[in-house]
């Protein structure tokens, strides 16, 4: 049965997973502010549809004193997933929570925190990104929530993946092949749900959830891989049905697995220290993702095509990641959090924002029994380059005058941003300019589980791989291309510094650390030490 202390669940299956009752599901929370909090959790009643669900909430983990408490309704409509809001409290406080049910039912503790107000001298979170369970173990969660240093987590997308089972990975690669469930791809609603449920019997990510509060946002995976507004590279409509009706059982499976609210997009002030932004690059504006091997298909003069797609599709100023609407509310927002004098803008989102091309060494990246297909490729990547094309049409990169209207917002706002990335699996630092004037930097973070550059170009070393795209793309000034983990953000009033903690391994349980990197920006800079 379900552990109410160390709430273990051992031998966890999708059978399991559809009868399990009572507090199944551990707690989590999300969403805090100077004096409110989200708390989640998740309640199946014995018999019946719903039942009532009492919290509480206090300032110590024995409850002596209850400071605010309530009830909810736990029903199948929302899968059973209860999220109260807790309004009251003291801003910059620790606080602890439960549910309890009938039949003295308790789920564990949680604790959370509210955002601070007023002077700020320092704040410290941590963001994640591309946890695939079938990759390994989620050794980055366990090594944060092991901490006591930090006030806050955010993930930045791909906290699932929607792959079938033997996919990505493959069962050659596969650690944890049999944690994922359904086994087959998820499409419909229920398949969603039972995937959050698989990934939340993980006792590292429970504990990362029930130590911190989370700003959370979606990615692709869960949706569908490479997802836009009106589709999905990894969507077929004719076997799989519409792709609005994949996307809105995507969207709602989300809002109830995670301590989120409604909104779409939202924003966060820290004090007077900074506003952390929580955006929407997949679901909302995104323009269809450009496709150049597509396009060179049959193209006799492959080098005038290349400069007519960078000079007409790659350059359309109509292209968007975030639509007009979030565009505007974003800039608005901006000058709002300068207006307030706050420190920092902090832009949490999911795909990395620098530029990146490929380097001429990668003519020799490829292993010497590549097949014909590949070799072309890289070949049309080489060429792409040298017109001063990137090298993924799924990042900022695919849609430059999208990124160009938000740096420039972001000037005009004389706003202090950090961007905050995932998506990628590496770990990079940019410094991003308009026209050579500095105006922001970017933390781009490496995934927990998900391999990098070291599973596609393992003949290279990664130090000569990371030392030959920096060479090549002025605004990088740092990357580590082979190693997992997390990013701990430090602000305070005068420097924003980034922390890279990688993982010994993920493939087996470990809270070991490989090492660290560290990078810092001193506040009016826009730029990363040198």
């Amino acid at each position: 049965m379900f552990g109410l202390g160390a709430f273990t669940i051992p031998g966890c299956g999708a059978a399991r997973l559809l009868t399990a009752k009572g507090f199944t599901h551990d707690v989590a929370s999300g969403e805090p502010r100077q004096r409110s909090v989200l708390l989640w959790t998740r309640f199946v009643p014995a018999s019946g549809d719903s039942a009532r669900v009492a919290w509480e909430v206090s300032r110590t983990p024995d409850f002596a004193k209850v400071v605010a408490h309530g009830e909810a309704v736990a029903s199948g409509e929302q899968d059973y997933t209860v999220k109260p809001v807790v309004q009251g409290l003291q801003p910059g406080s620790w606080y602890y929570y439960r549910f309890r049910a009938g039949g003295g039912q308790v789920s564990p503790i949680g604790r959370t925190r509210t955002l601070p107000e007023g002077p700020v001298d320092n704040f410290r979170f941590a963001f994640f990104s591309c946890s695939n369970i079938g990759f390994g173990f989620f050794n980055a969660y366990a090594h944060a929530a092991a901490r006591d240093d930090l006030h806050l987590a955010l993930h930045v997308g791909d906290y699932f993946y929607e792959y079938e089972r033997g996919k990505y990975p493959d069962f050659g690669q596969a650690v944890r092949a049999d944690q994922i469930d359904p086994p087959t791809e998820i499409i419909h609603l229920a398949d969603y749900r039972l995937r959050y449920a698989a990934y939340r019997t993980d006792p590292d990510l429970r504990a990362l959830h029930r130590r911190l509060p989370m700003i959370a946002m979606w990615d692709d995976h869960e949706s569908a891989n490479d997802s836009w507004q009106g589709g999905a590279q990894n969507h077929q409509p004719e076997t799989e049905g519409p792709w609005s009706a994949r996307k809105a059982a995507a969207v709602r499976a989300y809002r109830e697995w995670m301590p989120v609210n409604g909104q779409t997009w939202e924003d966060y002030d820290v004090g007077e220290l900074a506003t952390i932004y929580r955006s929407e690059t997949r679901l909302t504006g995104r323009s269809h993702q450009l496709d150049l091997f597509a396009d060179m298909k049959g193209k006799p003069d492959a080098a005038a095509e290349l400069i007519r797609f960078r000079d007409q599709d790659w350059s359309d100023q109509k292209r968007t990641m975030m639509g007009a609407e979030q565009e505007r509310w974003l800039g608005d927002r901006f000058k709002r959090s300068t207006a307030r004098r706050a420190k920092w803008q902090v832009l949490a989102q999911e795909v990395v924002m620098g530029t990146m091309a490929t380097p001429p060494e990668a003519a020799g990246w490829l292993k010497p029994d590549a097949s014909a297909g590949a070799r072309q490729a890289n070949e049309l990547r080489l060429a792409a380059s040298k017109a001063g094309l990137p090298w993924n049409f799924d990042s900022w990169d695919g849609y430059p005058a999208a990124r160009r209207r938000l740096l420039q917002s972001a000037l005009e706002a004389n706003s202090n941003l950090l961007v905050l990335s995932g998506d990628s699996h590496n770990a990079w630092a940019f410094d991003l300019d308009v026209d050579g004037t500095p105006a922001a930097v970017e933390f781009g973070g490496q995934s927990v589980t998900s391999p990098g550059f070291e599973n596609s170009i393992s003949n290279v070393p990664p130090a000569d791989l990371a030392r030959a795209v920096i060479a090549r793309n002025p605004q990088l000034k740092w990357a580590n291309t082979s190693q997992r983990g997390y990013v701990t953000v430090e602000l305070t009033p005068t420097q924003a510094s980034g922390e890279w903690q990688f993982v010994d391994t993920v493939k087996q349980r470990s809270t070991a650390l490989a090492g660290t990197h560290r990078m810092s920006v001193q506040q009016g800079a826009n730029r990363f030490m040198a």
